[in-house]
């Protein structure tokens, strides 16, 4: 038996952000010889479970960089940022005036000043031409409402006795600013910084990261490490790949990925979960 840990956005999902059914048929075989098929994403449990529901698929899941655990329907573990740590980011991040949203185990929330923030620095100039076209550019400007996320003013409205802050994910397309910010960020104690696109930035607690989550999924399930398999394509995945005995980059990902893997399979329009599964895990 392994444990299959994959990434979402770019990994599963093709750039028409569905799951093939070459992919559906491959997870589903995986499952039936006995492995286990995670969902490990940097989206929130709830948007990774919806997602899975759309095509019939049941996997652990692992949420906001696999700051949150589930399996069996149930909560295995939970990783929050303490409220100094959220504090000191809030205080950086309304420095630099960046929109950004906290990702929570209810929900994932929009600051109030996210669309005239991210406006602003559209028309400032300093976005690269690049990033408009870039396969992501769009799932993370799109206006927060679209996707049903509702707005907060302070962070003291969102943290409270039943809810405790998972993630920050911030939008950089500055990149000066985003640099800057992000060595800033790194210097606060025990947090983990990292990114799943050219333009954002996520934060988690130290602990928050795939490569533990991986590693408490092999343990919930009793799987030797050795007997763990990461499939994944942005730097956010990197963790998962240290942890697991096996790591496979998407043919989609970037070069500093590819670098930490031991193999590299097909893009993500083209099965690549799939071609992976089959070629190093599954019997004939």
């Amino acid at each position: 038996m392994k444990l299959i840990a994959v990434d979402l956005d770019g990994t599963t999902l093709n750039s028409r952000k569905e799951i093939s059914e070459e992919n559906i048929r491959v997870i589903k075989k995986a499952q039936q010889q006995g492995h286990i098929v995670m969902a490990l994403s940097g989206r929130s449990a709830i948007s990774v479970h919806a997602e899975l529901a759309k095509y019939g698929l049941d996997c652990p899941v692992g949420g906001n960089n696999g700051s949150e655990l589930y399996a069996d329907g149930k909560l295995i573990e939970i990783i929050s940022l303490t409220l100094s740590q959220s504090q000191r980011i809030v205080l950086e991040l309304e420095k630099e005036s960046m929109p950004y949203k906290i990702g929570t185990a209810k929900s994932t929330y929009a600051h109030k000043d996210w669309m005239e923030r991210f406006e602003y620095v559209l028309s400032s100039g300093r976005v690269p031409n690049e990033y408009y076209t870039h396969k992501d550019y769009e799932m993370y400007t799109t206006a927060p409402h679209v996707y049903g996320q509702p707005i907060f003013n302070q962070l003291e409205e969102i943290i409270n006795e039943e809810s405790a802050v998972q993630k920050f994910l911030i939008l950089g397309l500055d990149p000066e600013q985003k640099q800057r910010l992000h060595t800033i960020l790194e210097s606060i104690e025990e947090t983990f910084v990292t990114s799943s696109s050219p333009f954002n930035l996520e934060i988690t607690h130290i602990n928050g990261n795939k490569g533990n989550g991986l590693k408490t999924m092999a343990r919930h399930f009793q799987i030797p490490l050795e007997n763990t398999v990461a499939i994944g394509d942005e730097k956010n995945d990197i963790p998962m790949f240290k942890a697991a005995g096996l790591s496979i980059a998407m043919g989609n990902a970037e070069d500093e990925v590819k670098k930490h893997s031991d193999f590299v399979t097909l893009t993500n329009d083209e099965h690549g979960v799939a071609y992976a599964i089959d070629k190093y895990i599954l019997k004939d």
